[in-house]
């Protein structure tokens, strides 16, 4: 199993019930998550990080890294409220890269994550082809890295 996993995913989430999302984490997340040994990458963004994010601190013992693009409060206030509850388990790490909230500045946070893992989970939403869950995917693929792509 791997040790590090990025989750990379559309912020487009509302079309589905929120338990899809706990049966979609359990079924697809949930193996890769079962050591305490294990680090999961995640966006600070609304959506699937936000949610993903939320299941991993609530249902795991796993490590979790968000990286923002800039600063957390360039976030939405949505997704900040999802990163404050997550930290309050004590298993996040907080990464302020600095960067750019436009796409070239997520483009490069999603780059970091995929760099520091062995493996790319994707949620990009059903029916699309581009968008920048497919690009982290595609990135990840560029570097030789296993992927599992889960249309929601």
């Amino acid at each position: 199993m791997p040790t590090t996993v990025t989750i990379t995913g559309t912020r487009s989430t509302g079309h589905r019930p929120l338990t899809d999302y706990r049966e979609i984490f359990e079924e697809f997340v949930r193996p890769f998550a079962r050591s305490s040994d294990v680090r999961f990458y995640l966006g600070g963004a609304a959506g699937i990080d936000s949610l993903a994010l939320l299941w991993l601190a609530g249902e795991t013992d796993v490590a979790l890294t968000v990286a923002v693009p800039a600063k957390l409060g360039d976030q939405p206030a949505d997704a900040r409220r999802a990163i404050a509850t997550a930290r309050e388990t004590g298993r996040v790490e907080l990464v302020e890269l600095g960067g750019e909230t436009r796409t070239s500045g997520y483009h490069s946070r999603n780059r970091w994550m995929v760099d520091r893992s062995k493996f790319v989970i994707g949620f990009p939403r059903a029916g699309t082809t581009t968008s920048g869950t497919y690009y982290t995917l595609d990135y990840g693929a560029q570097q030789g890295k296993p992927r599992l792509v889960v249309p929601i």
